[in-house]
Protein backbone atom coordinates (compact mmCIF):
# COMPACT_ATOMS: atom_id res chain seq x y z
CA UNK A 1 0.00 0.00 0.00
CA UNK A 2 1.19 3.52 -0.98
CA UNK A 3 1.02 6.96 1.38
CA UNK A 4 0.06 10.07 -0.27
CA UNK A 5 1.51 12.96 0.11
CA UNK A 6 3.97 12.38 2.28
CA UNK A 7 4.79 15.89 2.87
CA UNK A 8 2.61 17.72 0.74
CA UNK A 9 0.56 20.43 2.37
CA UNK A 10 1.19 21.12 6.23
CA UNK A 11 -0.97 23.97 7.36
CA UNK A 12 0.76 27.31 6.90
CA UNK A 13 -0.75 30.67 8.55
CA UNK A 14 -2.69 33.06 6.22
CA UNK A 15 0.73 34.61 5.44
CA UNK A 16 1.95 31.48 4.71
CA UNK A 17 4.72 31.05 7.06
CA UNK A 18 4.17 29.02 10.00
CA UNK A 19 2.86 30.18 13.44
CA UNK A 20 5.76 30.85 16.14
CA UNK A 21 3.57 28.74 18.91
CA UNK A 22 3.01 26.09 16.28
CA UNK A 23 7.28 25.72 16.18
CA UNK A 24 7.96 26.43 19.58
CA UNK A 25 5.71 23.96 21.67
CA UNK A 26 5.34 21.24 18.85
CA UNK A 27 9.15 20.92 17.77
CA UNK A 28 10.63 20.50 21.23
CA UNK A 29 7.71 17.95 21.48
CA UNK A 30 9.44 16.47 18.23
CA UNK A 31 13.24 16.72 18.75
CA UNK A 32 12.15 15.24 22.32
CA UNK A 33 10.88 12.37 20.56
CA UNK A 34 13.19 11.84 17.97
CA UNK A 35 16.58 12.26 20.59
CA UNK A 36 14.53 9.42 22.41
CA UNK A 37 14.18 7.41 19.76
CA UNK A 38 17.61 7.32 18.47
CA UNK A 39 19.02 6.68 21.88
CA UNK A 40 17.17 3.48 22.26
CA UNK A 41 17.69 2.72 18.93
CA UNK A 42 21.23 3.37 19.10
CA UNK A 43 21.98 2.00 22.74
CA UNK A 44 19.63 -0.50 23.48
CA UNK A 45 18.25 -2.24 20.19
CA UNK A 46 16.36 -5.24 20.69
CA UNK A 47 17.10 -8.77 19.32
CA UNK A 48 15.33 -9.14 15.69
CA UNK A 49 13.63 -12.47 15.68
CA UNK A 50 16.17 -14.34 14.18
CA UNK A 51 18.77 -13.41 17.02
CA UNK A 52 16.55 -14.58 19.86
CA UNK A 53 16.04 -17.79 17.76
CA UNK A 54 19.80 -18.55 17.68
CA UNK A 55 20.18 -17.97 21.09
CA UNK A 56 17.20 -20.21 22.16
CA UNK A 57 18.76 -23.28 19.57
CA UNK A 58 22.47 -22.63 20.61
CA UNK A 59 23.96 -25.54 22.58
CA UNK A 60 23.74 -25.27 26.40
CA UNK A 61 27.12 -24.77 26.76
CA UNK A 62 28.02 -21.74 24.78
CA UNK A 63 25.80 -19.93 26.34
CA UNK A 64 27.28 -20.37 30.17
CA UNK A 65 30.68 -19.70 28.73
CA UNK A 66 32.10 -21.19 25.62
CA UNK A 67 34.59 -23.39 26.30
CA UNK A 68 33.18 -26.02 28.24
CA UNK A 69 36.06 -27.88 29.34
CA UNK A 70 37.75 -24.80 30.84
CA UNK A 71 35.25 -25.44 33.74
CA UNK A 72 34.34 -28.94 34.19
CA UNK A 73 36.76 -31.65 35.02
CA UNK A 74 37.13 -35.06 33.54
CA UNK A 75 34.77 -36.36 35.56
CA UNK A 76 32.20 -33.64 34.78
CA UNK A 77 32.42 -31.94 37.72
CA UNK A 78 32.92 -28.47 38.31
CA UNK A 79 35.91 -26.86 38.91
CA UNK A 80 36.16 -24.97 42.19
CA UNK A 81 36.77 -21.20 40.12
CA UNK A 82 34.17 -21.91 37.97
CA UNK A 83 31.30 -23.12 40.43
CA UNK A 84 29.98 -19.55 41.11
CA UNK A 85 29.99 -17.96 37.73
CA UNK A 86 28.38 -21.49 36.11
CA UNK A 87 26.21 -21.25 38.97
CA UNK A 88 25.03 -17.94 38.60
CA UNK A 89 24.55 -18.22 34.33
CA UNK A 90 22.40 -21.11 34.91
CA UNK A 91 20.40 -19.55 37.09
CA UNK A 92 19.90 -16.84 34.88
CA UNK A 93 19.57 -18.99 31.80
CA UNK A 94 17.04 -20.78 33.54
CA UNK A 95 15.21 -17.74 34.65
CA UNK A 96 15.40 -16.02 30.84
CA UNK A 97 15.37 -18.66 28.06
CA UNK A 98 11.16 -19.69 29.01
CA UNK A 99 10.97 -15.76 28.81
CA UNK A 100 11.86 -15.92 25.34
CA UNK A 101 10.42 -19.12 24.33
CA UNK A 102 7.07 -17.63 25.35
CA UNK A 103 7.76 -14.47 23.54
CA UNK A 104 8.60 -16.75 20.34
CA UNK A 105 5.55 -18.79 20.86
CA UNK A 106 3.64 -16.13 21.29
CA UNK A 107 4.66 -13.71 18.51
CA UNK A 108 2.76 -15.56 15.48
CA UNK A 109 4.54 -12.22 13.24
CA UNK A 110 7.62 -10.79 12.99
CA UNK A 111 8.82 -7.65 15.41
CA UNK A 112 8.30 -4.30 13.31
CA UNK A 113 11.08 -1.63 13.13
CA UNK A 114 13.84 -3.49 14.50
CA UNK A 115 16.87 -1.86 13.19
CA UNK A 116 20.89 -2.91 14.84
CA UNK A 117 23.94 -0.82 13.29
CA UNK A 118 25.42 -3.96 14.32
CA UNK A 119 23.37 -5.95 11.75
CA UNK A 120 24.31 -3.59 9.24
CA UNK A 121 26.62 -3.89 6.34
CA UNK A 122 28.71 -1.17 4.53
CA UNK A 123 28.45 -2.36 1.22
CA UNK A 124 24.71 -2.97 1.28
CA UNK A 125 24.18 0.69 1.98
CA UNK A 126 26.62 1.58 -0.51
CA UNK A 127 24.83 -0.35 -3.27
CA UNK A 128 21.63 1.84 -1.52
CA UNK A 129 23.19 4.64 -2.38
CA UNK A 130 23.81 3.81 -6.01
CA UNK A 131 20.00 2.60 -6.32
CA UNK A 132 18.97 5.75 -4.92
CA UNK A 133 21.11 7.82 -7.23
CA UNK A 134 20.39 6.14 -10.44
CA UNK A 135 16.57 5.77 -10.11
CA UNK A 136 16.09 9.31 -9.14
CA UNK A 137 18.42 10.63 -11.88
CA UNK A 138 16.55 8.52 -14.33
CA UNK A 139 13.02 9.67 -13.06
CA UNK A 140 14.66 13.74 -13.76
CA UNK A 141 15.69 12.64 -17.18
CA UNK A 142 12.29 10.49 -18.44
CA UNK A 143 9.25 11.86 -16.39
CA UNK A 144 10.54 15.36 -14.77
CA UNK A 145 12.79 17.15 -17.25
CA UNK A 146 10.15 18.87 -19.62
CA UNK A 147 12.29 18.15 -22.51
CA UNK A 148 13.07 14.78 -22.14
CA UNK A 149 10.32 13.79 -19.74
CA UNK A 150 7.05 12.18 -20.00
CA UNK A 151 5.62 13.71 -16.78
CA UNK A 152 3.98 16.90 -18.83
CA UNK A 153 2.25 14.83 -21.10
CA UNK A 154 1.27 13.01 -18.47
CA UNK A 155 -0.73 15.30 -16.46
CA UNK A 156 -1.98 17.12 -19.11
CA UNK A 157 -3.81 14.09 -20.51
CA UNK A 158 -5.44 13.68 -17.31
CA UNK A 159 -6.59 17.04 -16.87
CA UNK A 160 -8.18 16.83 -20.73
CA UNK A 161 -9.66 13.75 -19.18
CA UNK A 162 -11.72 16.06 -16.71
CA UNK A 163 -12.66 18.36 -19.05
CA UNK A 164 -10.00 20.92 -17.94
CA UNK A 165 -11.22 20.46 -14.08
CA UNK A 166 -8.84 19.70 -11.66
CA UNK A 167 -11.25 18.29 -8.89
CA UNK A 168 -11.78 15.43 -11.86
CA UNK A 169 -8.29 15.29 -13.33
CA UNK A 170 -7.16 14.80 -9.38
CA UNK A 171 -9.53 11.72 -8.47
CA UNK A 172 -8.52 10.43 -11.86
CA UNK A 173 -5.09 10.41 -11.48
CA UNK A 174 -5.54 8.38 -8.01
CA UNK A 175 -7.76 5.79 -9.32
CA UNK A 176 -4.77 5.19 -11.79
CA UNK A 177 -2.63 5.24 -9.25
CA UNK A 178 -3.83 3.23 -7.10
CA UNK A 179 -4.89 0.66 -9.70
CA UNK A 180 -1.05 0.22 -11.09
CA UNK A 181 -0.13 0.56 -7.55
CA UNK A 182 -2.62 -2.53 -5.72
CA UNK A 183 -2.53 -4.43 -9.17
CA UNK A 184 1.09 -4.78 -9.26
CA UNK A 185 1.31 -6.17 -5.65
CA UNK A 186 -1.90 -8.47 -6.41
CA UNK A 187 0.44 -9.94 -9.52
CA UNK A 188 3.46 -9.97 -6.96
CA UNK A 189 3.55 -13.54 -5.91
CA UNK A 190 2.81 -14.30 -9.68
CA UNK A 191 5.25 -12.37 -11.21
CA UNK A 192 8.11 -13.97 -8.87
CA UNK A 193 7.49 -17.19 -9.63
CA UNK A 194 7.04 -16.84 -13.08
CA UNK A 195 10.20 -14.93 -13.60
CA UNK A 196 12.19 -17.33 -11.46
CA UNK A 197 10.80 -20.70 -13.49
CA UNK A 198 11.76 -18.60 -16.66
CA UNK A 199 15.69 -18.33 -15.51
CA UNK A 200 15.82 -21.34 -13.53
CA UNK A 201 16.54 -19.96 -10.49
CA UNK A 202 15.51 -18.44 -6.97
CA UNK A 203 15.67 -15.30 -5.47
CA UNK A 204 16.05 -13.05 -9.00
CA UNK A 205 12.05 -12.83 -9.43
CA UNK A 206 11.42 -11.42 -6.11
CA UNK A 207 13.76 -8.39 -6.68
CA UNK A 208 13.47 -8.73 -10.81
CA UNK A 209 9.60 -7.57 -9.73
CA UNK A 210 10.21 -4.97 -7.10
CA UNK A 211 12.14 -2.68 -10.00
CA UNK A 212 9.45 -3.15 -12.24
CA UNK A 213 6.76 -2.32 -9.21
CA UNK A 214 9.08 0.80 -8.07
CA UNK A 215 9.39 1.26 -12.28
CA UNK A 216 5.64 1.94 -12.77
CA UNK A 217 5.12 3.64 -9.33
CA UNK A 218 7.15 6.03 -8.90
CA UNK A 219 6.87 8.54 -11.16
CA UNK A 220 3.26 7.84 -10.69
CA UNK A 221 3.06 8.79 -7.26
CA UNK A 222 5.46 11.79 -7.78
CA UNK A 223 2.96 13.11 -10.29
CA UNK A 224 0.26 12.82 -7.94
CA UNK A 225 2.32 14.89 -5.28
CA UNK A 226 2.78 17.02 -7.42
CA UNK A 227 -1.12 17.62 -8.86
CA UNK A 228 -2.07 18.02 -5.50
CA UNK A 229 0.44 20.57 -4.71
CA UNK A 230 -0.08 22.99 -7.33
CA UNK A 231 -4.12 22.28 -7.27
CA UNK A 232 -4.67 22.17 -3.52
CA UNK A 233 -6.32 25.45 -3.90
CA UNK A 234 -8.74 24.86 -6.46
CA UNK A 235 -12.62 23.87 -6.47
CA UNK A 236 -15.19 25.73 -4.42
CA UNK A 237 -14.17 27.10 -0.68
CA UNK A 238 -16.37 25.67 1.08
CA UNK A 239 -15.08 27.06 4.86
CA UNK A 240 -12.30 28.70 6.36
CA UNK A 241 -11.19 28.62 10.04
CA UNK A 242 -7.46 28.96 9.05
CA UNK A 243 -7.38 32.09 11.86
CA UNK A 244 -9.40 30.27 14.26
CA UNK A 245 -7.42 29.88 17.63
CA UNK A 246 -5.61 26.34 18.27
CA UNK A 247 -7.01 25.13 14.33
CA UNK A 248 -3.32 25.87 12.79
CA UNK A 249 -1.69 23.33 15.63
CA UNK A 250 -4.31 20.72 16.00
CA UNK A 251 -3.64 20.32 12.34
CA UNK A 252 0.15 20.25 13.06
CA UNK A 253 -0.09 17.53 15.70
CA UNK A 254 -2.53 14.98 13.85
CA UNK A 255 -0.13 15.82 10.68
CA UNK A 256 2.79 14.70 12.51
CA UNK A 257 1.10 11.53 14.28
CA UNK A 258 0.06 10.17 10.73
CA UNK A 259 3.33 9.60 9.89
CA UNK A 260 3.22 7.23 12.74
CA UNK A 261 1.29 4.98 11.14
CA UNK A 262 3.16 4.08 8.16
CA UNK A 263 3.25 0.23 7.53
CA UNK A 264 6.27 -1.44 8.89
CA UNK A 265 7.49 -2.59 5.64
CA UNK A 266 8.61 0.99 4.48
CA UNK A 267 10.88 0.60 7.04
CA UNK A 268 13.16 -1.46 4.84
CA UNK A 269 14.77 0.51 2.96
CA UNK A 270 17.24 -2.54 1.71
CA UNK A 271 14.30 -4.20 0.43
CA UNK A 272 12.44 -1.46 -0.99
CA UNK A 273 15.51 -0.66 -2.99
CA UNK A 274 15.91 -4.61 -3.70
CA UNK A 275 19.39 -4.71 -2.30
CA UNK A 276 18.00 -7.19 0.25
CA UNK A 277 15.68 -9.98 -0.92
CA UNK A 278 12.29 -7.74 -1.16
CA UNK A 279 9.99 -10.80 0.99
CA UNK A 280 5.86 -9.88 2.43
CA UNK A 281 6.51 -9.71 5.91
CA UNK A 282 3.47 -10.34 8.36
CA UNK A 283 4.23 -7.96 10.94
CA UNK A 284 2.62 -8.12 14.96
CA UNK A 285 4.42 -5.41 16.81
CA UNK A 286 4.89 -2.05 17.44
CA UNK A 287 1.76 -0.14 15.32
CA UNK A 288 0.23 -3.67 14.28
CA UNK A 289 -0.61 -3.98 17.89
CA UNK A 290 -2.27 -0.62 17.67
CA UNK A 291 -4.15 -1.53 14.13
CA UNK A 292 -3.49 -4.23 11.69
CA UNK A 293 -3.66 -1.17 8.34
CA UNK A 294 -1.55 1.50 9.96
CA UNK A 295 -1.17 2.75 6.56
CA UNK A 296 -5.19 3.55 6.82
CA UNK A 297 -5.53 4.58 9.56
CA UNK A 298 -2.50 6.98 9.28
CA UNK A 299 -3.97 8.39 6.16
CA UNK A 300 -7.34 8.88 7.51
CA UNK A 301 -5.87 10.78 10.43
CA UNK A 302 -3.26 13.04 7.59
CA UNK A 303 -6.73 13.60 5.42
CA UNK A 304 -8.57 15.19 8.28
CA UNK A 305 -6.86 18.27 9.48
CA UNK A 306 -6.00 18.72 5.81
CA UNK A 307 -9.53 18.87 4.66
CA UNK A 308 -10.78 20.96 7.50
CA UNK A 309 -7.84 23.39 7.19
CA UNK A 310 -8.07 24.14 3.80
CA UNK A 311 -11.62 23.96 3.17
CA UNK A 312 -12.46 23.26 -0.61
CA UNK A 313 -14.13 21.05 -2.82
CA UNK A 314 -10.86 19.78 -4.00
CA UNK A 315 -9.59 18.48 -1.01
CA UNK A 316 -12.86 16.71 0.12
CA UNK A 317 -12.84 14.55 -3.18
CA UNK A 318 -8.78 14.18 -2.96
CA UNK A 319 -9.16 12.69 0.54
CA UNK A 320 -12.63 10.64 -0.66
CA UNK A 321 -10.38 9.19 -3.12
CA UNK A 322 -7.41 8.75 -1.01
CA UNK A 323 -9.25 7.19 1.71
CA UNK A 324 -11.48 4.91 -0.94
CA UNK A 325 -8.20 3.83 -2.42
CA UNK A 326 -6.03 2.97 1.36
CA UNK A 327 -9.61 1.18 2.40
CA UNK A 328 -9.40 -1.39 -0.85
CA UNK A 329 -5.73 -1.41 0.20
CA UNK A 330 -6.41 -2.78 3.22
CA UNK A 331 -9.09 -5.68 2.13
CA UNK A 332 -6.51 -6.65 -0.58
CA UNK A 333 -3.29 -6.80 2.11
CA UNK A 334 -5.21 -9.31 4.25
CA UNK A 335 -6.18 -11.36 0.99
CA UNK A 336 -2.71 -11.98 -0.11
CA UNK A 337 -1.52 -12.34 3.40
CA UNK A 338 -4.18 -14.76 3.81
CA UNK A 339 -3.19 -17.16 0.80
CA UNK A 340 0.47 -16.82 1.75
CA UNK A 341 0.32 -17.75 5.31
CA UNK A 342 -2.65 -19.36 5.54
CA UNK A 343 -3.49 -19.78 9.23
CA UNK A 344 -1.06 -17.97 10.74
CA UNK A 345 -2.51 -14.78 9.22
CA UNK A 346 -5.82 -15.89 10.63
CA UNK A 347 -4.00 -16.53 14.12
CA UNK A 348 -2.03 -12.79 13.92
CA UNK A 349 -5.87 -11.46 12.29
CA UNK A 350 -7.49 -12.41 15.53
CA UNK A 351 -4.90 -10.61 17.62
CA UNK A 352 -5.39 -7.43 15.85
CA UNK A 353 -7.78 -5.39 14.42
CA UNK A 354 -8.60 -2.38 11.67
CA UNK A 355 -10.27 -0.16 14.15
CA UNK A 356 -7.26 1.70 16.40
CA UNK A 357 -6.99 0.19 19.75
CA UNK A 358 -9.97 -2.05 19.18
CA UNK A 359 -8.37 -5.44 19.74
CA UNK A 360 -6.72 -4.10 22.99
CA UNK A 361 -10.16 -2.81 24.20
CA UNK A 362 -11.49 -6.22 24.03
CA UNK A 363 -8.22 -8.23 25.64
CA UNK A 364 -7.94 -9.94 22.17
CA UNK A 365 -4.69 -7.71 22.02
CA UNK A 366 -2.37 -8.18 25.08
CA UNK A 367 0.34 -6.16 25.49
CA UNK A 368 3.66 -6.72 26.93
CA UNK A 369 5.28 -4.72 29.52
CA UNK A 370 7.50 -2.01 28.05
CA UNK A 371 5.43 -2.44 25.06
CA UNK A 372 6.58 1.79 24.54
CA UNK A 373 10.38 0.16 23.70
CA UNK A 374 8.70 -1.14 20.65
CA UNK A 375 8.70 2.53 19.27
CA UNK A 376 11.86 3.35 20.76
CA UNK A 377 13.71 2.16 17.44
CA UNK A 378 15.77 3.72 14.57
CA UNK A 379 12.72 4.15 11.77
CA UNK A 380 10.58 5.65 14.38
CA UNK A 381 13.05 8.25 15.42
CA UNK A 382 13.97 8.80 11.28
CA UNK A 383 10.34 8.97 10.56
CA UNK A 384 10.05 11.97 13.29
CA UNK A 385 13.54 14.41 12.01
CA UNK A 386 12.27 13.62 8.74
CA UNK A 387 8.09 15.11 9.24
CA UNK A 388 9.88 17.76 11.56
CA UNK A 389 11.88 18.76 8.28
CA UNK A 390 9.87 18.29 5.62
CA UNK A 391 7.20 20.67 7.72
CA UNK A 392 9.89 23.14 6.98
CA UNK A 393 11.03 22.41 4.12
CA UNK A 394 7.36 22.86 2.85
CA UNK A 395 8.73 26.07 1.13
CA UNK A 396 11.23 24.15 -1.29
CA UNK A 397 8.50 21.60 -2.26
CA UNK A 398 5.74 23.98 -3.23
CA UNK A 399 8.22 25.92 -5.33
CA UNK A 400 9.61 22.86 -6.67
CA UNK A 401 6.15 21.86 -7.63
CA UNK A 402 5.33 25.27 -9.02
CA UNK A 403 8.41 25.06 -11.40
CA UNK A 404 7.02 21.81 -13.15
CA UNK A 405 3.64 23.26 -14.33
CA UNK A 406 1.81 20.59 -13.81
Amino acid sequence: MASFPLFASSPLSPTGKPTTMAHSSALRLAVAAALLSAAQAFSFAPMTVSRRAALLTRPAVARLGGNRHACIGRAGAVTRGCAPRLGLRMQQQQMEEPMEQLMEEALGGEDAAVFAFSEQKLKSWAQFTGVFVTVFAALFVLWLNPSTGFGDEFAQAFINLGGGDSTVAMVAMLTFFGVAHSGLAGLRRTGEEAINSLLGTEGVGERVWRVFFGVVSLPLAFSTVVFFINHRYDGAQLWDVKLVPGVHEFCWVMSFISFWFLYPSTFNLLEVAAVDKPKVHMWETGIMRVTRHPQLVGQIIWCIPHTLYVGNSFMIWTSLALCAHHSFGAWHGDRRLQDRYGEAFEAVKSRTSVVPFAAIADGRQQLPEKWWTEYLRGPYALITAGTVGAYFAHPLLQGGATLLHW
